[in-house]
């Protein structure tokens, strides 16, 4: 069977804060009774198998933005509706998913975790909340272009594209920005490895 990347480096941090958290603790090399750090990345595993749904949302259906924007240059406004409202319910899928995750990191940063793992933790949620903003900025431009594209009303046509343009941006810097955060997880893991290593 083969594993995900992202289970495979979900593995990777969980045996690189558990043997951070054995070697800070100073003693004969287990984990104290306090220490939940293995138990929090088995919660965030559970989480990553979310946002693998999201993910394969995401591939799936990644081209809908450029077909929605063609329908609006040929000004047809039954395949815009079409797609927009198809859009519509896979960002309501992608989101319940976006959302449990977010609750399962939420649940993990309660526990008692070495500092590494609590910065991981604050670091991915902060980038789910980003991705979950972006993808509403996506759901309303749908919804706006759903319920009033009109291309023979020119005034209501013009304020939907501009409309859907402006939230469409709004969605690639915010994502851009989630990247960010998620870049910053994934380095702060490589460098506590890299410690580990160096231990």
């Amino acid at each position: 069977m083969r594993l995900s990347k992202a289970m495979l480096t979900c593995l990777t941090i969980l045996l690189v804060f558990s043997a951070a958290c054995r070697r800070s603790g100073g003693s004969i090399g287990i984990l104290s009774p306090l220490d939940e750090t293995a138990e929090a990345a088995a919660i965030v595993a559970d989480a990553n198998k979310d946002l693998t749904k999201i993910k394969v949302l995401y591939d799936q259906n990644e081209g809908k933005r450029e077909d929605l924007k063609a329908a609006m240059e040929k000004n047809d406004v039954v395949e815009a509706k079409k797609i927009a409202d198809e859009v519509l319910y896979l960002i309501n899928d992608g989101t319940a998913f976006g959302k449990s995750a977010v609750e399962k990191i939420q649940k993990a940063q309660e526990m008692q975790v070495n500092d590494d793992y609590r910065e991981y933790l604050r670091l991915k949620e902060e980038s789910l909340k980003r991705q979950l903003e972006a993808f509403e900025n996506y759901r309303q431009a749908a919804r706006i272009l759903r319920d009033s594209y009109d291309p023979k009303n020119a005034a209501m046509r013009d304020k939907v594209k501009e409309e859907f343009k402006t939230r469409s941006e709004n969605y690639r810097k915010i994502m851009e920005d989630a990247r960010d955060y998620s870049n910053r997880a994934n380095e702060l893991a490589k460098d506590a490895l890299k410690r580990q290593q160096g231990q």
